[in-house]
């Protein structure tokens, strides 16, 4: 999320061809106003790809440097939404439960923590639904579907996503 992740001094130095995508959480990580102070053209080379003439060399924008898992695409369906909380949980525990033998790096988690069985991965984990605290057997929250549907902005861009708008009016009628 941070501004200008990626500026005039990256793009001086990227190769040409090199394409940029923005994953991160806001519209601001690319420099673009740099980007098109500096380019001698702009092309739209096709549907969510703009070509920069950039000192003799093509930068690829993909989105206009929007998210383009939002922009360029048709947001995230809810169910990935769910299951991607799910599995942030499921990683999580491990990791809590884990933590004193682990040491500072990543981890592939191992196959014990399955991320792909049918269902909600969270409301058939064998530790994750049910805690015991000191005095008694509790039960954990295993619906995370909510989560995506409280969230307007993502489901705005849901209803939404060739819009530049927040809200499309012409697209209103989902579904």
């Amino acid at each position: 999320g941070n501004m200008h992740a990626l500026d005039k001094q990256h793009f001086d130095v990227m190769k040409d061809g090199v394409a940029l995508a923005n994953a991160g959480h806001f519209d601001v990580e690319i420099n673009l106003g740099a980007l098109k102070e500096h380019s001698s053209s702009i092309d739209r080379v096709r549907e969510h790809v703009d070509s920069y003439k950039y000192n003799g060399k093509e930068i690829l924008i993909l989105a206009e440097g929007r998210l383009v898992n939002l922009a360029a695409a048709t947001g995230h369906p809810a169910s990935v939404m769910d299951m991607s909380f799910a599995n942030q949980a499921l990683a999580a525990e491990w990791i809590k439960d884990n933590y004193k033998n682990l040491e500072s790096k990543v981890y592939t988690l191992p196959k014990e923590v399955d991320f792909n069985q049918a269902g909600n991965p969270l409301e058939s984990h064998p530790t994750w639904k049910h805690v015991k605290n000191q005095k008694e057997l509790m039960l954990r929250e295993t619906d995370t579907f909510d989560t995506f549907f409280e969230s307007s902005w993502y489901f705005a861009r849901f209803c939404s996503p060739k819009s530049d708008e927040m809200i499309d009016k012409n697209y209103n009628t989902y579904g």
